[in-house]
């Protein structure tokens, strides 16, 4: 009883406590999740840069496609699991979410093995075809065999540490990816420059490191107290659970499947205009501005409850408070991230490389490539907008805009016309396309709730 009240309670709270205090309250745990996600990559990309050399980051850049093609299939079985346990939880069928979290273990099992495998047999066909040369190939090579059987470990631990946080655990997620960070902060230079290893102790330490976040996020799904946890009996698949999970994490899984498909475009524009060095240029880029987006991404996970809970509850100016505090906030993290990369792109290259040439490539590439990156942040935000209004589809259009509709036309003209300057031009023109058609969508949106609240207000 005492607990059914307590989460009233906090359920409650989504409708009363001031909007700014509950941004903060739900959106830092994520932020501080989804940033030590992404440095795991950061600091491999920077001991691989500074240990090893220019190829060996030019390399590590061609893997970036499959890294993205292996998360593809990791969110939508991770990411739509955690979307119908929070249903579940809130309709009170605890055990129906015990059985998605054991068929979603079983899904992120096969899945992996199958795709991995595939990997492994055909790994250099693929990672030329990603844009890997006769320099870089070994490099990505060696990381990619190595990285192998830390993607499995990678999709079960992102898997479960969202179905921890959807289950009402937000702190405990963020403190699993925190350990796994801290471990491969260690490890890392350890197997690098201490062993020896060069990037395959890169991968190595990755590796090891996510299998210690594994360890900590499965122990939380095997205690007793833990409101979704592991039983006999849940494993067997049910199809209606597979569907409903591949059907809710079909949306960030496509459009981290487009990024796949881009990543491989723009590589083999780079390898043709300006060799490796373009090439691992575009890495430290992607890198940077990854780490920028997921930091916004954080903070679209903390405001889609309120945002959806207050749309549900018809408390459009609650929502619209919401959406609007969170804009600022993703405006000012992508503004001040542009502002580093336009004055700053020496210090930021020089982070990841001591390479003079492609220090001096990452430099040019980030003036150009981010000149319009500032109001990013306006459209990740605008994209949990519509998700938490229940409109997927405006949803995913949203989130391919950018990154597929304007991206892919641009790297078709520019790259022919401007060269090398073409396929890095090819970025701010995109974003400035893109973010003139979202701010329309939530122009005519607002619109429509202004509607749907007049009306509410003549009804009452």
């Amino acid at each position: 009883m005492n607990q059914s009240v307590e989460k009233n309670d906090s359920i409650s709270r989504l409708a009363s406590d001031p909007v700014g205090r509950l941004l903060w309250q739900y959106s830092l745990p994520a932020v501080v999740g989804v940033v030590v996600m992404s440095l795991y990559n950061v600091m491999d990309r920077i001991f691989i840069g500074r240990g090893v050399g220019a190829d060996a980051i030019s390399g590590l850049a061609v893997t970036f496609p499959v890294m993205n093609l292996s998360a593809a299939i990791g969110l939508l079985v991770g990411t739509g699991a955690a979307a119908r346990i929070s249903i579940l939880l809130g309709i009170g069928n605890r055990h129906e979410a015990n059985c998605v979290l054991g068929n979603s273990v079983v899904l992120i099992l096969i899945n992996a093995i199958v795709y991995l495998s595939l990997f492994a047999i055909y790994i250099d066909p693929i990672l030329l075809l990603f844009g890997a040369s006769e320099a870089t190939l070994p490099y990505a090579r060696d990381f990619m065999l190595y990285i192998l059987p830390g993607m499995l470990i990678m999709n079960l631990m992102y898997g479960l540490n969202n179905i921890m946080r959807a289950s009402g655990y937000p702190r405990e997620a963020m403190y699993t990816m925190l350990i796994g960070a801290g471990a491969n902060l260690v490890l890392g230079p350890l197997f690098i420059f201490g062993f020896g290893l060069g990037i395959k102790g890169a991968a190595i330490a990755t590796d090891l490191s996510m299998a210690i976040g594994l360890v900590f996020v499965w122990l939380h799904f095997c205690k007793p107290q833990s409101v979704v946890r592991f039983q006999k009996g849940i494993y067997k698949i049910r199809w209606h659970i597979v569907a409903s999970v591949t059907a809710l994490g079909a949306a960030p899984s496509l459009v981290n499947f487009a990024a796949c498909a881009t990543n491989a475009m723009v590589n083999n524009l780079l390898l043709k205009y300006g060799g490796d060095t373009a090439v691992g240029a575009v890495g430290i880029f992607a890198t940077y501005t990854g780490l920028l987006c997921m930091t916004v991404v954080g903070v679209c996970q903390g405001v889609q409850p309120i945002l959806g809970y207050n749309y549900g509850a018809l408390q459009f100016d609650r929502l619209r408070k919401a959406f609007w505090m969170s804009v600022g906030v993703g405006l000012g993290i992508t503004t001040f991230g542009a502002a580093v990369a336009e004055i700053f792109p020496g210090w930021i290259a020089m982070a990841f490389t001591n390479d003079e040439s492609l220090i001096e490539m990452t430099r040019h590439a980030l003036r150009l490539s981010c000149m319009a990156f500032w109001f990013i942040g306006f459209q990740i935000i605008s994209t949990t907008l519509f998700q938490s209004l229940g409109m997927a589809g405006k949803s995913i259009f949203v989130s391919l805009v950018r990154q597929v509709i304007f991206f892919v036309p641009m790297l078709l003209i520019l790259p022919p016309i401007y060269g090398l300057d073409g396929v890095w031009l090819s970025f701010p023109t995109s974003d400035i396309f893109a973010v003139s058609t979202v701010v329309t969508m939530v122009w005519l949106q607002m619109r429509q709730l202004r509607r749907m609240e007049q009306q509410h207000n003549i009804c009452n």
